[in-house]
This record gives structure tokens, sequence and C-alpha cells, in this order.
């Protein structure tokens, strides 16, 4: 049964009499706010703690494009980078050293939030290898590896929710690997993923085996709207990721309502929480703060790229939260439907260019690996 929620006031007061900013009113709504990157100079400065303890980020996910242009645009791995080189290391090995590093030097930042919440909060993510988008067994031994690699409790492991990547995600989960199930576009891809998620869970529960795996399930939201911007009436711009996600989050609540996930949450199980990932602002003419601002909900977690939450801290207001029951999605995609626009044929093809984007970035971080090694070992 669908509750009423209530509005949320634009400019609430702290205890003190001062204005909270937007990031603090997130927070105290619900909805998680999770840093989208990652770089060694986050760590070392200060920063990252800072993002911490003044604007109310509870965890971080990184992925392959996020490290390529950490280590491309940086000195601060270069020591690293020759260690790793004395060791014999090179290659994708070599990268997993160093973002385990980060990541775990991260997840210990975050490790107070992550024992204070029970695990609701505090997660930091590392992505597999997107080559193997499309290798279930692959995929399956990769999660593993880096989760006991990395030796601790709240790091997920990134798959992606591909046909291939699904089944990988239902045995790590089995595994009681924790996992971001990643690269989903739609209300569908979402299903998909969260069946993946309670059949792991539903296989523990039957083997005696603890149902307490953490897991997200991460829509992507922006790069709908980049696809149709030039395709659809101008009144439009702006819409189609926010209705899309509106009609995932009526799937996401009514699932929480329903006996299948209440048995399990009986037994022991949590959430697999719904995350909105790209919700960095595209579009030029559209508010920095536009995918923030219009999927503010309890239950779920908004991953911010570093730009898009200084903003919000900065300038954000918050206006009605996410309604439980998908409000106006299905009247806005119809309109999209008549601008012409395939909802299920774009969102496969979305997904398959998210993978080949991270492959592509894959590439070039391996690319960047080499030519730096190759440089160090040469001045060494």
């Amino acid at each position: 049964m669908v509750t009423s929620q209530p509005t949320v006031f634009l400019n609430p007061t702290d205890d003190k009499g001062d204005t909270m900013k937007a990031t603090q009113q997130l927070h105290d709504l619900g909805q998680s706010i999770w840093l989208d990157n990652i770089t060694r100079d986050l760590l070392t400065s200060g920063t990252l703690k800072r993002y911490i303890d003044e604007l109310s980020v509870t965890g971080l996910t990184s992925n392959p494009t996020i490290f390529d242009h950490a280590i491309k645009n940086s000195t601060s791995y270069d020591a690293a980078i020759r260690e790793k080189l004395k060791e014999g290391k090179s290659g994708e090995g070599l990268f997993f050293g160093l973002a385990l590093d980060d990541l775990t030097r991260a997840a210990d930042l975050f490790r107070p939030i992550y024992d204070r919440t029970n695990g609701v909060n505090g997660w930091v993510s590392l992505e597999v290898s997107p080559l193997l988008a499309h290798d279930t067994a692959s995929t399956l031994a990769a999660a593993k590896d880096l989760h006991t690699r990395a030796r601790r409790p709240n790091l997920l492991i990134k798959i992606p929710g591909t046909r291939e990547g699904l089944p990988a995600i239902e045995e790590a989960i089995f595994a009681g690997v924790p996992i971001n199930v990643t690269l989903l576009f739609s209300r569908e891809h979402y299903v998909a993923a969260t069946e993946a998620f309670l059949r792991g869970i539903e296989r523990r529960i039957a083997g005696g085996l603890t149902p307490d795996v953490g897991s997200v399930a991460s829509v992507f939201i922006s790069r709908w709207d980049a696809a149709v911007m030039d395709k659809v009436p101008h009144a439009l711009r702006g819409q189609l990721g926010i209705a899309i996600a509106k009609r995932t989050y009526k799937a996401y609540r009514d699932l929480l309502d329903s006996p299948r996930w209440q048995r399990i949450y009986n037994a022991g199980a949590r959430p697999q929480r719904l995350l909105w990932a790209s919700t960095g602002t595209k579009d030029p003419e559209a508010s920095d703060v536009l995918y923030v601002k219009a999927l503010a909900a309890p239950f779920t977690v908004n991953t911010m790229p570093e730009q898009t939450l200084k903003a919000l801290a900065d300038h954000g207001k918050l206006g009605e939260i996410l309604p439980a029951d998908g409000g106006d999605c299905e009247e806005v995609l119809a309109e999209f439907a008549k601008a012409g626009v395939d909802i299920d044929a774009l969102a496969t093809r979305l997904q398959g260019d998210g993978a080949a984007s991270f492959v592509k970035s894959w590439d070039e971080l391996m690319a960047v690996i080499a030519s730096k090694s190759a440089a160090l070992e040469k001045a060494a």
C-alpha cells in the first residue's frame, strides 16, 4: 500500500536557526549522497573527508572513466606505479592494485558511517573489467577475486546488468559478495536486476546462510535526455530521464510492498537500494542540479559528480519528493512516444552504448598505464 508523502520545505533550518545546505536536507529526507569520483588527490588532500563532514556524503562510486582521468591528468600515481612495476605488475594487474589502494583507503574513511548505519551507507564501489560485460563466468570470478583482495566489508563490486551479467549478479549475491548493479537504464532493466538479487538472497536463505548481503541497483538518468535532446520538441527537453526514473521508482516501491520482499526481509535481508546514476546535467540549457532536485526520494541513493555535489551545496533547493506511485510518468512517456521515441529500443541501445563507452575508457586507461609505466621505467 502506497502512503502519502510530505512536501520538503525549500529552506528548513537546523536547531541553531541557520539555513541548512540542500545536501543536508537531502540526507535528512532519507536519500543518500554518494560521490561519483575517486582520485588519490581527493584522499590525500583531505577533500573527501571534508565532503563527508560538510556535504553529507556517505559513500562513493568509481568506474574506468574516472580512473582514466585521475591517472592520466595527475602525477599522484607515479610513485605507486614505480613500486608496482618493481613488484613485476603491469597492465590490468597494476591498475587493480592502484584502484584497490584508493578504494580501500576510501572504504576505511567511510567505515564509521558503515558501522553507524549498520551497512546502509558507507559503501565504495569498484568495477570489474568492462571487457567481461558479456562473459558470465569471468565476471563472477573477477568479482569474487576483487572482493577477497580488498578485505573490506563496505566494498561493492560493480557488475553490469547486461543479459550475461545477470547470472553473475545472482551467483555473486549467493556467494555473499556485495554488488552494485550498473548500466541499468529502464524499469525493465531494474526489475531484471532485482530479480537476480532476490534469487541470490532466497538461495542463501534456503541454504541456511545469512541473507544480509549489500546491494544497489544503479539506473542511469541523464543519458536518456542526451540521446533525444535534438530529436523531440523543445518543451520535452530534460523530461525523459526523470520520467524513466519515476516509472522505475514506482516499481521499486511496489517491490518493497510485495509479500515476496517482506518474506525475505523477515528472514533478515535488507533491500537492494535503488541508485540514481549519471545525474550530472548534460544539457547546457538545463539547471546544473536538475536531476538532484527532481529525484529526491527516500530509500534511494543519488551518486553525484563532484561538480553537481558542489552546485547542490552552493545554490540547490529541493521541491516535492518523488511520488511513490510514479506521478505523471506514463503521461510524459506517452508524449515521447508521440514524438517518435521508442523507449524499449532506446533503453537497449543506451545499455549497449554504455558498455561500449566503458570498454573505450578501459582501453584508454590501459594505454595510459602502459605509457606511464614505460616513461617511469625509462626515467629510473
